[in-house]
């Protein structure tokens, strides 16, 4: 039987000023093991959505638990306890990572706070190794890597403290196309190895297709269509899902290596 993580009961989000919700009637629920895809155009609720999970926005309307618990907020013991569980990587690592601070400290600051009883820089050695960076890396700062070697750091600095979930948010969008490939062929491996939850967030559908095994559709901060994802790209039910699709000149191909969706 699938072990339930995230549950959202009736999501709403308003707010101030803005003519319609940011997110409408949302139910989901998200089980261990699974790669969900969260496709949608700008404005159609999908970061909303991904705060909501993250726990830095309450919802107007509805809950949302993990694990059973609601998700919480603030910087207690649970918050805490969550944020070990639950790790997130952004769209912009040059951004989310400290210009002033060594690649070795970035990835073991987590591991400190979150895993205390670990040997922090002995495990961002091993992290480095594992989105294959070199041991030197470590004394570098992140303006002098590439935008795919500080996707990587962002990425091992989120595994370091051993997550079950980890939400990314357009992940590789910043990236070249080349580079892409390279860093969603990584997240595939490590995800496997670590049998690690995947909540993907993009507007590209080829990433979703080579990420994740289930998808869902929103615009106007509603769900319209979700399924695995296979049957939600080569068979849309809903309107725009497949307006969608068909703005899309050619999607690449499936990478071989691609999760599978399973009962």
């Amino acid at each position: 039987m699938s072990t339930e993580l995230f549950h959202a009961d009736g999501i709403g989000v308003t707010y101030p000023g803005m003519d319609r919700a940011a997110l409408q009637d949302i139910d989901l629920r998200i089980d261990a093991g699974r790669h969900l895809g969260i496709i949608g155009e700008s404005g159609s609720g999908k970061s909303t959505l991904t705060r909501v999970l993250l726990g830095l926005q309450r919802p107007t309307t509805g809950t949302v638990t993990y694990r059973g618990e609601r998700v919480p907020a603030g910087r207690g013991r649970a918050a805490r306890d969550f944020r070990r569980r639950v790790q997130v990587v952004l769209q912009d690592p040059f951004a989310s990572l400290s210009p002033r601070m060594p690649v070795g400290r970035i990835i073991a600051e987590p591991v400190r706070a979150l895993r205390p009883e670990w040997d922090a820089d002995a495990r961002a050695a091993e992290m480095l190794a594992a989105v294959e960076l070199p041991a030197d890396a470590a004394q570098r700062l992140p303006r002098e890597l590439s935008g795919g070697q500080r996707q990587r750091v962002a990425i091992a600095r989120a595994l370091a403290v051993r997550p079950e979930v980890v939400i990314a948010d357009e992940p590789v969008s910043a990236l070249d196309v080349s580079v892409r490939a390279q860093v969603l062929r990584l997240l595939r491996r490590l995800a496997a190895h670590e049998e690690l939850t995947i909540v993907a967030v993009s507007h590209d559908l080829g990433i979703i297709d080579g990420l994740c095994t289930d998808a869902l559709v929103m615009t106007e901060g509603r769900i319209v269509e979700r399924g695995p994802v296979i049957d939600v790209l080569e068979n849309p039910t809903h309107p725009y899902t497949r307006e969608l699709i068909e703005s899309v000149p050619l999607l690449p191909p499936r990478p071989a290596d691609a999760p599978r969706s399973t009962p």
